[in-house]
């Protein structure tokens, strides 16, 4: 599966937020931003540990926590919700929890990865 590179489509730059996750056992970002970048996606540090890494449908912030896991948080086109899912797959997340919510802060799907 491609992943168009570029910036955030339009129709997705001015929503609020509308998912987030935890990356279990990741505790350094920049090798998680690297594989994203081999994916197509691209990447740029955003803080002192994190990096945002996005493609024309999704854009996400990185950020460790805890010195064992990632937080994820951003927005994705929600028609393209798995393929994020996906995409945390290939880049070598084995163990993660990802939520999808709509404008109203509700929960729409959760997804769940036990490696």
């Amino acid at each position: 599966m491609p992943d168009e590179s570029g910036d955030l489509a339009p129709e997705w730059t001015d929503i609020s937020n509308n998912v987030c996750g935890i990356l279990h056992g990741h505790r350094d970002v920049a090798p998680m931003a690297e594989r994203f970048e081999r994916l197509g996606w691209r990447s740029r540090p955003s803080s002192w540990y994190g990096h945002e890494v996005g493609t024309t449908w999704c854009e996400v912030e990185l950020e460790p926590v805890d010195g064992q896991d990632v937080l994820l948080n951003g927005v994705v086109a929600p028609s393209r919700f798995d393929d994020l899912a996906a995409q945390l797959t290939r880049c070598g997340a084995t163990t993660y929890t990802l939520e999808l919510y709509d404008e109203d802060d509700n929960l729409l799907r959760e997804s769940r990865h036990e490696g």
